[in-house]
Formats: structure tokens, C-alpha cells, sequence
């Protein structure tokens, strides 16, 4: 499971990139200190994408932690990243596997997949 999440985690970092989505600046400490879902109020869904999901996931993948049971994901992207055209699907598809790959570990099913 922690490689096939890995992978999915590059394929997003690099269709982000692909997508010039990709910061070279990171946002201030104020901006990713906002307590609401997605720091909507602070970020656009890809910089929350890549300096708060990334990361984190990353640091779980690399301790062997427990991932999240439950990932929607790909829901608010498909919200934030609208209009969806060609170019956004294949980071549409990695954001969907991920969530996939995390509601079906060890057979789980939770209200969110």
C-alpha cells in the first residue's frame, strides 16, 4: 500500500508541475496555519495540494504510519480545478486512484468513497 500511494503521490506532484500549478515560493506560515478544510481561505486547492497534502502524506508513507481510511480528494478538486478541461484529467485520475487506493485498505469502506 505505501508504494502504490508514493506513486500516486509523484504522479500528482508531477502533473501539478506539468500543469504549471507549481510554486517555486511557498506560502507564508499565516497562510498554512488556516484551520479551515483545504485552507480555502488561504490557498488555492493545488498550493494546499502541494505544501500541506504532500508533505503530509509523504511523511506518512515514509514512517509506515497509518494513512487516512477515508479520501474525497478528488471531489474538491474537481470543485477548485473547475472548469475541468483536457489538461486537468490526468491529475483528476491521480487525485481519484488516491482516493480509491485509500478506501479500499484492508477492505475498508467509509461514508466519504
Amino acid at each position: 500500500m505505501y508504494p502504490q500511494t508514493a506513486l500516486l503521490l509523484n504522479q500528482i506532484e508531477a502533473e501539478l508541475r506539468q500543469l504549471e500549478l507549481w510554486s517555486a515560493v511557498p506560502p507564508d506560515s499565516a497562510a498554512l496555519a488556516s484551520t479551515l478544510p483545504f485552507c480555502c481561505d488561504t490557498l488555492s486547492f493545488a498550493q494546499w495540494l502541494q505544501f500541506v497534502f504532500l508533505p503530509r502524506m509523504r511523511a506518512l508513507v515514509e514512517g509506515q504510519l497509518p494513512l487516512p481510511a477515508n479520501s474525497a480528494i478528488s471531489v474538491m478538486a474537481e470543485q477548485s480545478l473547475a472548469p475541468i478541461c483536457a489538461k486537468k484529467l490526468v491529475l483528476m485520475q491521480h487525485l481519484a486512484d488516491l482516493d480509491q487506493l485509500l478506501c479500499n485498505t484492508k477492505g475498508r469502506q467509509s461514508a466519504g468513497c
